[in-house]
């Protein structure tokens, strides 16, 4: 199924092909850079299931689907599509209930270009049909264990031999292009975080020399997709590295 949301990175167009990738025999999946939670929506449900994302206002609206859809959609009853509503959603949220806010940061990613959260996007979409549709992602939520950590305090948590830990964190020199922090140092982080697990990761990257090099010795995979990160200027294929440190067994 699809998400309920679009994300900046997300993985709508390759999500087949990383789940092409899973081993057979885990008992746990870990969706570390949640965001829209596209390969968790697309995957089958299998064993414990946990979504995380480090952005508190993305984790809330999750949550807030999953446990009080209902509440949501009455939120969000009647909504049109208007520059005017798209920036009183951006403004300052202090003060309001979960809901409240759960519901602007909904109208923030339908409405802005590229899901980029800043600018208002032009192009009409059917806000009554992805309101309805809270209600079907509601239901796939309901045994997701859903957090809000930094990326190394989860991997440590839910880490066990039957672990599968998928991971897309933003690209590598171009994590400009994400709303959260995420700095170089991180990435030799996770790098280290990774190397130290005992269950097994599926990690996808843009292509570049610095990735490879950092995860020599790793199972290493080369797709394409349609490029929708850099929207602003972009166009055409856009390489990508699926990594693993696991074999895949060839059937």
């Amino acid at each position: 199924m699809n998400s309920f949301i679009s994300w900046i990175g997300g993985k709508k167009l390759l999500r087949k092909q990383i789940i092409e990738q899973f081993p057979d025999d885990y008992e746990r999946y870990v969706e570390v850079f949640g965001g829209a939670g596209w390969v968790l929506f697309g995957k089958e449900q299998k064993g414990m299931e946990v979504y995380n994302d480090v952005n508190g206002e993305l984790v809330n609206l999750f949550r807030c689907v999953k446990y009080h859809p209902e509440a949501l959609q009455k939120e969000l009853d009647g909504i049109l599509m208007s520059r005017e509503l798209f920036f009183d959603a951006v403004a300052e949220r202090r003060g309001m209930t979960d809901i409240q806010r759960a519901a602007r940061q909904f109208i923030v990613i339908k409405e802005s270009f590229g899901s980029s959260l800043d600018s208002f996007g032009v192009r009409p979409k059917n806000m009554k049909k992805a309101v309805d549709f809270l209600q079907v992602a509601s239901g796939r939520l309901t045994t997701v264990v859903i957090e809000n950590l930094d990326f190394e305090h989860l991997i440590k948590t839910y880490d066990r031999p039957g672990a599968l830990f998928y991971l897309d964190p933003p690209y590598y020199d171009a994590e400009k292009y994400y709303p959260d922090r995420f700095m170089p140092a991180d990435h030799e982080r996770l790098r280290d975080t990774l190397g130290r697990i005992k269950g097994k990761f599926i990690l996808s990257y843009n292509d570049c020399e610095a990735i490879k090099e950092m995860y020599q010795g790793y199972h290493i995979m080369r797709v394409e997709r349609q490029n929708n990160l850099t929207a602003k200027g972009g166009s055409g294929r856009y390489k990508e590295l699926l990594i693993r440190n696991y074999k895949k067994e060839v059937v």
